[in-house]
C-alpha cells in the first residue's frame, strides 16, 4: 500500500490540474477515499439514499458543498465523516484532480484522500442508502471506459463498478482518477458528456 500512496502522490504532484472559477456557480467537493480491504486497495463508493429529492439511489463519491470558511478538502473530510463515519484528517489529502461543472450548476473539486488503515463504514441513513470499499482493480475493467452517444451533448463516459456501470459525473472522477493518479497518464475531463437526468 505505501508504494501505490507514493505513486498516486508523485503522479499528483507531476500532474496540472485545471481549476475553475467559481463565477456564480456553487462550489463542492468529492472525496476518492483510498483504504486497504480484504480484496486489495479500494476506494470508496456509496448509492444515495432512495428517498432523496435528487439523484436518489445514484452511485455517487461523498462529497457535497462547500460551507462558508472551507476549501476543498475540508469540505471532502467532512462530508466523508458525515455520510459514512469515516474521519480523516488533512494529512490523508494526497491532491486534487481537475474542477468539473456538473449539469447541476456546479464545480466539484475531486480530492484524493488515502488512509493505511481498514476503516468501517457506518452510512448515515438520511443521506445514504449503503456504501463499500472497491477494489481499484475494477477501475482497469478491459471494457472501461465505456462510452456512450449522448442526444443531448458530449458523448458521455461510463466506469465499471459492483457489476454494474456508473454514468458521469462519478465516471469521469474515476476515470480521470484512473488515468493520472493509478497510470500516471495525462487525461481531462471538459469533454465528458453528463445524462441529462443529473440535472435534475
Amino acid at each position: 500500500m505505501e508504494a501505490l500512496r507514493d505513486r498516486i502522490a508523485a503522479n499528483l504532484a507531476g500532474f496540472g490540474r485545471i481549476g475553475i472559477p467559481p463565477e456564480g456557480r456553487r462550489r463542492a467537493a468529492v472525496a476518492i477515499v483510498l483504504a486497504p480491504s480484504d480484496l486489495g486497495p479500494a476506494y470508496l463508493l456509496t448509492r444515495r439514499a432512495l428517498h432523496l429529492r435528487r439523484n436518489a439511489g445514484n452511485y455517487a463519491l461523498p462529497g457535497g458543498g462547500l460551507d462558508p470558511g472551507e476549501d476543498a478538502i475540508d469540505a471532502a473530510l467532512r462530508e466523508t465523516d458525515e455520510e459514512v463515519g469515516v474521519r480523516l484528517t488533512r494529512t490523508a489529502a494526497l491532491g486534487l484532480l481537475d474542477d468539473f461543472v456538473t449539469l447541476g450548476d456546479q464545480v466539484v473539486t475531486p480530492v484524493i484522500l488515502w488512509t493505511p488503515d481498514p476503516v468501517a463504514l457506518s452510512p448515515a441513513p438520511e443521506e445514504v442508502h449503503a456504501a463499500w470499499f472497491v477494489p481499484l482493480s475494477d477501475l482497469d475493467h478491459p471494457r472501461a471506459p465505456r462510452r456512450v452517444r449522448n442526444p443531448h451533448g458530449p458523448p458521455l463516459l461510463r466506469m465499471y463498478a459492483r457489476g454494474s456501470w456508473i454514468n458521469a459525473p462519478t465516471a469521469a472522477w474515476l476515470w480521470q482518477f484512473r488515468e493520472v493518479c493509478l497510470h500516471g497518464r495525462p487525461a481531462r475531463t471538459d469533454a465528458i458528456g453528463q445524462p441529462h437526468w443529473t440535472a435534475r
